[in-house]
């Protein structure tokens, strides 16, 4: 006798796609909790309001003309604001959701993706670049023509009065920790860099078709031998090595294995069309070129992610968590500190040749001595930035995290920012 009270197969599925809708709706919803305040996470209240104050007189100053700025401590959220304007001509206010562009901000997320092909065993940071692209097995330096009996590689030439070069044998393959300590020489500025030719990237260039064009260029100097910043190009390389070994697209694997995990559900190459008025508009600089036509299929590890500040804190949340979010592990704690250690052997020194107290990781600055480099972070945190004024960082010790969005290079609100964080802990 069939049971009257047995539900119906259709009442059973709709309960399971209303199920199944509510767990995506959970998972699209997971946030960093907010504190209940300040003082909870060992931070003051009334110290983090000096985040405001600094961030104001810059903007009164017209250094920059808005920001947004976000601060978590023990996994709890303290402090998240926006400052000023999103644009000016317009009067529109600063919103904590707008997009900014983040340009080398990109690196750590490339960063990212690489710890987790070394975690699997599919790379290890000591193979041939020339295993995967066999363009790069004979790679030759450039140094200058004078004197013969020395080999001299200058760190940065006048593209328009080259001086007299030569070319010889590198001493051995760029490797896979080269690319990500940037210690390769591979298009980082110098006279390497100024004789080869140029790759073009536009559409319909993408990674398969465009990286191992890279092994036609002349070194800047003999791997390992040096640190100098390849800002916009070699750590595609290892962007394309982690498409060969997880037979993804690079930016689907970020997609699926990174932003997903972690919600970052405002992060893109390519803004989406519904979503570029949330862009922060600067009045005197042309941007245009950075927002990606639709068609855009070169999707770099050097740069080219647009993001919020809310994005961001989930990823450097991440890595202070030591590799865990929501939940969900990206990475074991022993990667992440992999990943912040000094890979640089001590070559580090800024893009400006004068940072003292740091070394650099595997995409990421990392604080050795914050005296002596005069940084308003612990020892052991690290994070890196982006050209047009983004910075987040992570610092273990503190437990802590902390993301600057501006669209206006501007270092001493970078600074300024860092030092009203550092001095709000109290516990």
């Amino acid at each position: 006798m069939k049971n009257s009270h047995a539900p119906s197969r259709q009442v059973v599925n709709s309960f399971i796609a209303l199920t199944t809708c509510f767990a995506a709706t959970l998972v699209l919803a997971q946030e960093i909790p907010w504190a209940s305040s300040a003082e909870e996470v060992g931070m003051s209240t009334e110290r983090l309001g000096r985040i405001n104050d600094v961030i104001q007189r810059h903007i009164d100053a017209g250094n920059i003309q808005g920001a947004v700025t976000a601060v978590a401590r023990r996994g709890k959220i303290v402090h998240f604001e926006a400052h000023g304007l999103m644009d000016v001509p317009k009067n529109l206010p600063m919103a904590r959701d707008n997009i900014f562009i983040m340009m080398s901000s990109t690196k750590p997320v490339l960063g990212v993706a690489a710890m987790m092909m070394i975690e699997e065993g599919r790379m290890r940071p000591s193979d041939p670049v020339s295993k995967w692209i066999p363009e790069f097995a004979d790679m030759q330096v450039a140094v200058l023509a004078d004197p013969l009996e020395e080999e001299i590689s200058p760190i940065r030439v006048n593209q328009e009065n080259l001086p007299d070069y030569r070319l010889i044998s590198a001493a051995r393959e760029i490797t896979v920790h080269d690319i990500l300590s940037h210690t390769s020489g591979l298009a980082s500025g110098g006279l390497g860099s100024a004789i080869s030719a140029q790759v073009d990237r536009r559409p319909p260039a993408n990674l398969g078709n465009t990286v191992s064009k890279f092994g036609d260029y002349v070194l800047d100097f003999q791997p390992g031998s040096r640190w100098q910043y390849s800002a916009a190009t070699a750590l595609d390389v290892v962007a394309r090595i982690v498409e060969i070994e997880s037979g993804l697209p690079f930016e689907r694997f970020v997609q699926e294995r990174i932003f997903e995990p972690l919600s970052m559900n405002n992060t893109w190459w390519n803004v989406p069309p519904e979503f570029q008025d949330r862009r922060v508009v600067i009045v005197d600089r042309d941007m245009s070129r950075f927002f990606d036509e639709p068609d855009t299929e070169y999707f770099s590890g050097s740069y080219g992610l647009n993001s919020t500040a809310d994005d961001y804190l989930r990823f450097e949340q991440m890595l202070v968590n030591g590799g865990e979010l929501f939940g969900n592990r990206l990475l074991s704690p022993r990667t992440v500190r992999m990943m912040a250690s000094d890979q640089a052997n001590g070559l580090y020194q800024g893009i400006s040749r004068q940072v003292k107290g740091q070394g650099f990781g595997y995409t990421v600055a990392v604080s050795e001595n914050p005296i002596l480099g005069d940084q308003r972070r612990s020892t052991g945190a690290f994070g890196w930035g982006g050209a047009f004024g983004t910075r987040s960082y992570s610092d273990p010790k503190e437990e802590l995290t902390a993301v600057f969005m501006v669209q206006q290079p501007y270092r001493p609100a970078q600074n300024d920012f860092e030092n009203a964080v550092q001095q709000a802990i109290i516990d």
